[in-house]
């Protein structure tokens, strides 16, 4: 037979003499079909293909005796295994399909491991990309597409061969999102909408939000929530390990969004680096809930049985390895991902404390905790978020670093025309001179008296000494003052009212450290690329803010009311004055400085934590003198009022800041 197996022929009494004839016909026909050499020009490109393998048979006939005839060698390769006569349908079947092929050998199985040597979360599921469709890659698009006549595409974030992610501005309510775009005849297509229609009804603000999801003729997308002032977990390590109160909060905020998504019947599954985001304020927020497992084709969990305590202790598994490259700096497995370094083979299941000297104890334990099925040191392993939630309250206080100190500067030394003082006069012994007996020593009287008149010459000695100088100081200001009306000659009308005047004040030009966006009214920072072109010293280079229908104002159809630039002057300074040009048209702008609380952290502080210091003014160069000088470190150039372009949008060019102390 053509698959190899066994065959036992039961044929009636009946029907004897014709299986018979049939039988022998067609032997004679097998017969008459393979008396040509396996070389010859006739034989079937299956037959060509076993060539190799009938070569090896002749090289071993020549040593052992005769060769065969090719029948002869053909039946005994191809039918050593069959016991017994076939029957005629099978003898038709093996002639209709041609000379059987050989099984191939079964592939080797791989090693069992005690501790799986990969990264559990692998960027494509290798069960899923073997059966993708061709035909059906992730749908091409380009920036300035525009889906669902409503999402503006403006940068491809990421592209694989199932779908791509894009930063993209939803044109109706005027603010940026994300967009998974996939096609709609993919397999995985019904999956992931299901996914992101559940993720929606989540309803939980520790999550990246999912707002729309659609199919639309051949193409399915995904709408979420975008936060641009917010930095991926991925980011923040960037630089190296995160303090133990930071670590601390991470892990404890993300492990109880998880826990209540479990309690909900969701999971992650897929739980990286790149899906936990740290905002502004400090709150973590995670994306791709249930969405990011089905665009990949992971498993999705179920609500009950094995595969709901699977899901479990993948999230669980994946809190762990956050909390872990959060201590180390490392990445806790072999492979090198999300710009850490994985670890050796000799630091396999070994906990953040050996891998890294001064991790905290208790933070190290709970990450080998959740990350190891078997913990160092016999602990007991966690296996579901909630039970991480559970270990988290239960670990000591772990303190919050002192803030560090602003650097103030030192105040100026006022050098004022100090009076000089007369020298105390001393008394030197002379060694020459005995020292007179104790009978004819003055009495307590006479000391007295003497005391005295040494202070009064002193007292006298020390008005003659103030007099002269004052005198000598009152003359040079007089030649000062003549040199002056020589060299500028004026009425004296001018000349008396400038003596009456105090000396007016020079501004000294206060250096700019930096300079950043501030839009707490908006999704995010404005003009994150051009921010610096407003400090540089250049005023043909600007910073430009985003664009707005309506004019700024507070009233609608105005978005907001205002939108600023923060200056900071690297610590607290004495300002008197501010200079602000605009560029392509006039703009209206106050200066405001942060109160006391929101000068810790300005960026996240509301615009009413925020004193006005220079009234509102419009122009193109326009100066702000303040009624008196205020010492701060940061000031807030609020606009008001944006220039219209040419395109009929509104926005803001502030092409240099001045500042002046």
């Amino acid at each position: 037979m053509a698959d190899g197996t066994k065959a036992v022929v039961d044929t009636s009494t009946a029907d004897a003499a014709a299986d018979e004839a049939a039988l022998a016909a067609a032997i004679d026909e097998l017969g008459s079909g393979n008396t040509a050499p396996a070389g010859s020009a006739d034989a079937s490109s299956a037959d060509s293909a076993e060539t190799p393998d009938k070569a090896d048979g002749d090289e071993d006939g020549d040593e052992d005796g005769p060769v065969p005839e090719a029948p002869a060698a053909a039946v005994s390769e191809e039918t050593s295994e069959i016991t017994a006569p076939l029957s005629v349908h099978e003898i038709a079947a093996e002639l209709a399909a041609g000379p059987p092929r050989k099984k191939p050998a079964p592939a080797p199985q791989p090693a069992s491991d005690k501790r799986r040597p990969t990264d559990p979360q692998p960027t494509l599921d290798p069960r899923d990309t073997a059966t993708l469709p061709r035909t059906l890659p992730a749908p091409m698009r380009h920036s300035g597409d525009k889906i669902g006549h409503r999402y503006l595409l403006e940068e491809c974030i990421s592209q694989t061969e199932t779908f791509s992610s894009w930063r993209a501005v939803d044109e109706k309510l005027r603010r940026a999102v994300g967009v998974h775009l996939m096609a709609s005849g993919h397999q995985r297509a019904r999956k992931v909408l299901a996914a992101a229609k559940s993720a929606a009804l989540l309803g939980d603000p520790r999550f990246v939000q999912v707002l729309d999801a659609v199919q639309e003729n051949e193409l399915v997308y995904i709408v979420r929530e975008w936060l641009p002032h917010a930095s991926d977990l991925a980011k923040l390590l960037a630089d190296g390990p995160m303090e133990p109160h930071e670590a601390y909060q991470m892990v404890r905020q993300v492990a109880d969004a998880v826990a209540a998504a479990h309690r909900r019947g969701k999971a992650h599954l897929r739980l990286t680096p790149r899906c936990v985001l740290r905002t502004d304020s400090g709150q973590y927020r995670i994306n791709g809930i249930a969405v990011d497992a089905a665009l990949r084709g992971l498993p999705a969990e179920d609500s009950t049985g094995d595969a709901a305590e699977d899901a479990q202790r993948t999230d669980t598994r994946a809190i762990g390895a956050l909390l872990f490259a959060a201590l180390t700096h490392r990445w806790p497995y072999p492979e090198d991902r999300y710009d850490l370094k994985g670890l050796p083979k000799d630091l396999q299941n070994a906990a953040p404390d050996q891998v890294r000297a001064g991790v905290h104890k208790g933070l190290s334990e709970l990450a080998a905790r959740a990350l190891f099925d078997h913990p160092p040191h016999h602990a007991e392993p966690i296996t579901t978020p909630e039970e991480l939630v559970r270990a988290i309250a239960e670990l000591p206080r772990i303190r919050q670093p002192e803030p560090e100190l602003p650097a103030f500067p030192t105040p100026p030394r006022h050098h004022g025309h100090a009076l000089p003082t007369a020298p105390v006069p001393t008394r030197v012994a002379d060694p020459a001179v005995a020292p007179l007996p104790a009978s004819s020593r003055p009495t307590a009287a006479r000391r007295t008296r003497r005391r005295l008149r040494r202070v009064v010459k002193a007292t006298a000695w020390t008005v003659a000494l103030g007099a002269i100088g004052v005198a000598s100081w009152q003359f040079v200001g007089s030649l000062r003052n003549s040199n002056q009306a020589v060299a500028t000659p004026q009425t004296s009308i001018s000349s008396t009212a400038a003596s009456a005047r105090p000396t007016a004040h020079t501004p000294v030009p206060i250096q700019i450290k930096g300079a950043e966006s501030y839009n707490p009214l908006g999704d995010g920072p404005e003009g994150t690329d051009s921010v610096k072109n407003a400090v540089d010293g250049d005023p043909n280079t600007a910073w430009t803010t985003g664009w707005y229908v309506d004019q700024l104002g507070p009233k609608p159809p105005a978005l907001k009311v205002g939108t600023g630039l923060l200056i900071d002057l690297g610590s607290p300074q004495s300002v008197s004055s501010v200079t602000v040009q605009f560029k392509d048209g006039e703009q209206a702008a106050e200066v405001r400085v942060p109160n006391a609380a929101a000068a810790a952290n300005p960026t996240a502080a509301r615009p009413e934590s925020f004193s006005v210091v220079a009234a509102r003014k419009a122009g193109l160069n326009v100066d702000y003198a303040l009624e008196s000088p205020v010492t701060t470190r940061y000031l807030l150039i609020w606009l008001t009022s944006l220039n219209k372009d040419s395109d009929g949008r509104y926005r803001g060019h502030v092409a240099e800041v001045k500042v002046s102390g």
